[in-house]
């Protein structure tokens, strides 16, 4: 699958970044750009969503898989990369270290965990929200937001679920993501897949917003079952897109994170 991608920095990628569920690449470029001087990054967007192809099935070993084929494609077979993740993102990011360990120098998840999510944000609600919206009725963004404004009440979230409605090449508007496949599988979106196994020993750092419930203490041991290096930092007064909400406190974290792994490399 041939995946879109953004560069970030100049030089060789050492880092990749996997966004969330209807979110694209570019949602993690804020975060990205802080550390790109030292650590040039790629921003993903994952299958079904942003520029990326369309399939007919989800899974988060495919989607590790087409994001591993990628960089090796990019980077030769002897490629390392720091795996940047959020949710569905860090999903993906976990299932490559695990599927593909010698790829990923280092794995850095943000909020979320190797269990079940449903309990979250509610995407079942905002999808459908999405989906029952008549794009012929709409001569501007501002039309379809004040519409969505009677599904979502959150602005910030209306901003972040319309960055998906582009204009379409013959006029009128379309969907960057594939909303019919992302909905019928939300079971597994929010599950984590049973068949991926094993552990990833290489070095973790696993961030948490302060108020979301994404990451518990529950979770620990499971993370730490699969992740022995695992390190959990909680970032004050954010929820579950704390890479939004606390970008100078996650930047921070990050930019520790990647200069930790450059002596461990001799680099």
């Amino acid at each position: 699958m041939d995946l879109h991608t953004t560069s970030i920095g100049g030089g060789t990628p050492r880092v990749a970044y996997l966004h969330g569920l209807l979110g694209q690449g570019k949602n993690l470029a804020t975060i990205a750009k802080m550390v790109a001087e030292t650590d040039p990054g790629l921003l993903y967007d994952l299958p079904n969503h942003g520029r990326s192809p369309w399939d007919d099935d989800f899974g988060y070993a495919s989607m590790a898989d087409a994001v591993a084929a990628d960089l090796r494609d990019r980077l030769g077979r002897s490629a390392a990369v720091t795996v940047v993740g959020h949710s569905m993102g860090g999903k993906t990011a976990m299932a490559m270290a695990l599927r593909h360990p010698s790829l990923v120098r280092g794995l850095v998840v943000l909020d979320i965990a190797p269990d079940d999510s449903s309990h979250g944000y509610g995407f079942h609600r905002l999808i459908g929200a999405l989906k029952g919206l008549d794009l012929t009725a709409f001569e501007t963004r501002a039309d379809a937001d004040a519409a969505l404004a009677e599904q979502v009440r959150e602005e910030g979230v209306r901003s972040f679920l319309l960055q998906n409605l582009h204009r379409a090449p013959g006029g009128g508007w379309r969907w960057l993501a594939n909303l019919d496949l992302l909905e019928r599988a939300l079971p597994l979106i929010s599950g984590w897949p049973a068949g991926i196994r094993g552990t990833y020993d290489g070095p973790v750092l696993w961030l948490r917003g302060g108020d979301s419930g994404y990451v518990t203490e529950e979770h620990v041991p499971t993370m730490k079952a699969l992740f022995p290096r695992a390190r959990l930092v909680t970032i004050k007064n954010a929820g579950h897109w704390l890479h939004a909400e606390q970008p100078q406190a996650v930047g921070k974290s990050l930019a520790m994170f990647l200069a930790s792994l450059r002596p461990e490399l001799g680099r």
